[in-house]
């Protein structure tokens, strides 16, 4: 029998060398690419992908592996392709809701010239993105007026996706009806729940009644598709556009100072080697240790390193009774010699503790 260690490191330099050859494969599908784009020629070439199949196999001699090989080829070539659909068309960005929704209006303004894909909720965008479909996904994590996300921070605690970037988006709540509708006539409000508390005072000073929907734009898709002349609905100015609403009121928030912010979601967490640290920022997510002072601690090791916390919030663990863990964003570069030092010190008082974020401001 062979040592384990002996053949796992034989095993690692036939990867090294394939990571290789794999980097430079899709640097020739760039070309091909570029190719196709200039003649109108369509991504998914059949012929060409099963002759590459049959090409290659004459080379796998054990009968047992060929099924094998073919697999792994066939998982090649979708990689290939899905790499040249991201250079002819834009990346695929995901967001929960539909068009004209908050989070369609953040990921157009954060992807510009990008295919954006619907999704019914921030769980499915997430996933989208970790099955492999989607490349990004532009998803809520907090509101200056009604707080964290608390479904998206959860998927960021338990996921395996990092953040890579931030976007502020300013909320404008206004009030949309159908066009034969006067104010006079509204009786009740749909909009999402956030949406409705964040515009409570208008809602409480005019007696309107409330009913909430999974989000802005589908209310108003629902109103406009409806024709109710006794309902409105609270959504921005987009949306009024996308579904041929007429607003009566802008503005009703209860703040002027409403802002969302988002954040873009990916497999692979950014590195920004050639940007100044002050304009660095990295996200951790940890649970402390079941003793006396453990937050405490690691909060002093943060510090004790030269890392500025910008915040730091604490979420219930679902499968834990009064457990939490906690969510801190940090000022600072991530691949520092401070950072890795003050890892190794965290990792004494967490029992958990992963990177979930690199970002910059």
């Amino acid at each position: 029998m062979k040592d384990l260690n002996e053949v796992r490191e034989k095993i690692n330099t036939i990867d090294e060398k394939m990571t290789k050859l794999f980097v430079e494969r899709m640097n020739l599908c760039k070309d091909v690419a570029e190719y196709k784009k200039a003649n109108s020629m369509p991504i998914l070439d059949s012929n060409r992908e099963e002759a590459v199949i049959n090409n290659n196999l004459k080379f796998v001699e054990d009968n047992d592996l060929q099924p094998y090989f073919i697999n792994y080829i066939k998982a090649l070539l979708n990689t290939s392709k899905e790499y040249q659909r991201s250079l002819l068309h834009g990346l695929k960005i995901s967001y929960s809701g539909i068009e004209g929704a908050y989070g369609y209006i953040a990921a157009s303004r954060m992807f510009p010239n990008c295919e954006l894909v619907s999704n019914s909720n921030f769980t499915q965008a997430f996933k989208s993105v970790e099955n492999g479909t989607s490349d990004r996904a532009v998803l809520p994590i907090e509101n200056s007026f009604a707080g964290d996300v608390g479904e998206v921070m959860d998927l960021i605690f338990s996921g395996s996706l990092y953040i890579n970037r931030m976007y502020n988006l300013e909320i404008e709540h206004n009030l949309m009806v159908n066009d034969n509708t006067n104010f006079e006539n509204i009786k009740i409000i749909v909009s999402h729940p956030q949406a409705l508390a964040q515009c409570s005072k208008f809602i409480e000073n005019n007696n309107f009644k409330t009913i909430e929907e999974v989000n802005t734009a589908f209310a108003a898709k629902r109103l406009k598709e409806s024709g109710d002349t006794t309902m409105a609905v609270i959504a921005s100015k987009e949306t009024a556009s996308v579904y041929g609403l007429k607003i009566l009121k802008e503005k009703i928030n209860n703040s002027a100072l409403n802002t969302t912010r988002f954040a873009s979601f990916s497999r692979v967490m950014s590195n920004y080697k050639d940007i100044g640290a002050s304009k660095k920022n990295f996200i951790i997510v940890f649970t402390v240790k079941n003793v006396a002072g453990a937050l405490a601690k690691c909060l002093d090791i943060i510090g004790a390193h030269g890392f500025n916390m910008r915040n730091l919030r604490s979420r219930p663990m679902k499968d834990l009774m009064w457990s939490y863990y906690f969510f801190c964003e940090i000022e600072g570069d991530i691949d520092s010699n401070d950072a890795k030092s003050m890892f190794i010190a965290l990792n004494t008082f967490c029992d958990r503790l992963k990177i979930v974020g690199n970002y910059i401001i």
